[in-house]
């Protein structure tokens, strides 16, 4: 069941220990078929060296497993609440990158600094709250997919495709698993350039938001021109 969407959210589980984003096991990915109704994700605690396509577990938008020999990842109730919210979404990651996640870690967004940030993320990447005592113990994973979901609901997901949970770390998404792969790498790029940034110049301030503007426009606006028509941007 769902081959191709197995064998595609397995490549892109692997991108993860690829650009270095993962250590164990220390990561997740999802892809979903919006027609009919399921997801496939990572099994839990299994090994990147020893995943397999066949390995991904198959999961309905109420939660329950249809296919697969192995438990799903243990963030299965994060992926689905923002599924559900968000329905231009095909694929969502979650990781603890070292330089996203000390960001998460102290509580803070990562500002816009620059044009490399810009280019992919309109504007600051949030950190969002630390879950409650009582949403801890009634659902962790589900009220932090929740948490996230109530954030973005008067806001453009798709523009900002990534955020950070406080204590935890960050999540991405885009419109298929590649492209919130692609997102997790940048996100981490940017959170490590940040840093290094403030470390340079503690009175440091965002970019000026035209220039932000421009450069989120010019790839992602109705005007966009940067990169070739009808060929995958690769920068």
């Amino acid at each position: 069941m769902l081959e191709d969407l197995k064998k595609l959210a397995y490549e892109a589980n692997m991108e993860l220990p690829k650009y270095g984003l993962v250590t164990f096991t220390w990561g997740n990915i999802s892809a979903i078929d919006r027609e009919r109704g399921m997801f496939v994700i990572k099994p839990s605690g299994v090994d990147y060296n020893q995943l397999k396509p066949e390995d991904m577990v198959v999961m309905d938008l109420e939660g329950r497993k249809v296919e697969g020999k192995y438990n799903p990842s243990s963030d299965t109730a994060t992926h689905l609440e923002l599924y559900k919210a968000f329905p231009k979404i095909g694929g969502i990651v979650h990781t603890h990158s070292s330089w996203a996640t000390s960001w998460a870690q102290s509580g803070r967004g990562i500002p816009c600094y620059g044009t490399t940030h810009a280019d992919y993320i309109y504007g600051e990447v949030p950190c969002l709250r630390c879950l409650t005592k009582e949403e801890i113990e009634e659902g962790y994973e589900k009220n932090t997919g929740l948490l996230i979901a109530d954030y973005f609901k008067d806001k453009e997901y798709m523009a900002v495709p990534a955020c950070l949970c406080k204590n935890h770390g960050p999540f991405t998404w885009g419109k298929d698993p590649k492209e919130a792969v692609h997102h997790a790498v940048v996100l981490e790029e940017v959170a490590k350039m940040a840093f290094r940034c403030e470390q340079i110049n503690p009175d440091v301030i965002p970019a000026p938001q035209e220039l932000q503007d421009k450069h989120y426009l010019r790839k992602h606006g109705t005007n966009a021109y940067y990169g070739q028509k009808n060929r995958e941007n690769v920068r």
